[in-house]
């Protein structure tokens, strides 16, 4: 069995946003899938300001998004027009490509705010890098488990709220 080892996260600045990042790292590139593992920090917005990331691709990977607190707006290239908001979880697979943006919603730009919550990046296995970019939200039932030590890991997503069990899990590793 492996020593479990420990990894400091660094603090980064996204768009305004504090957050902390154990990954990637000098030592770990990755971890099984995950690729970024971002804690959105709680940042309080004043009424008038708010999380702006702009427009950005993605190839190859699957982000997750959880909010704590707060809502953000997700647009992306398929045509996704979403309001994220806390328990909430935004699953886009980029597969051959996607390009999306992140904001806070403009009906909340007139108030005081508070935005917390995480993002991870998956990769997906080579087989499926190229997939048919995929968005859906909110999942209803989201099942993680990792066991550093090298044990294995397995991610399920589940049908969404809203609509057909249409969302395909392709995160999966053995030891």
């Amino acid at each position: 069995m492996s020593a479990l080892q420990l990894i400091r996260p660094r603090a980064e600045d996204i768009a305004g946003q504090p957050i902390l990042r154990p990954l990637p790292s000098a030592r770990f590139r990755s971890i099984g899938p995950f690729v970024f593992f971002d804690h959105m920090l709680e940042q309080d917005y004043p009424a008038g300001s708010g999380l702006n990331i702009a427009q950005h691709p993605h190839i190859g990977l699957s982000t997750l998004t959880y909010l704590f607190e707060g809502q953000l707006q997700h647009k992306d290239s398929l045509g996704s027009d979403q309001l994220v908001g806390p328990g909430d979880v935004s699953w886009m697979t980029a597969g051959r490509a996607v390009a999306h943006v992140e904001r806070t919603p403009p009906s909340q730009l007139g108030q005081n705010k508070r935005a917390h919550g995480l993002q991870v990046w998956l990769a997906l296995p080579e087989a499926e890098e190229q997939c048919e970019p995929a968005y859906s939200y909110p999942v209803s039932v989201l099942y993680a488990e990792l066991r550093l030590n090298a044990g294995p890991c397995r991610i399920a997503a589940t049908q969404r709220r809203h609509g057909r069990a249409d969302h395909r899990t392709v995160c999966k590793c053995e030891p």
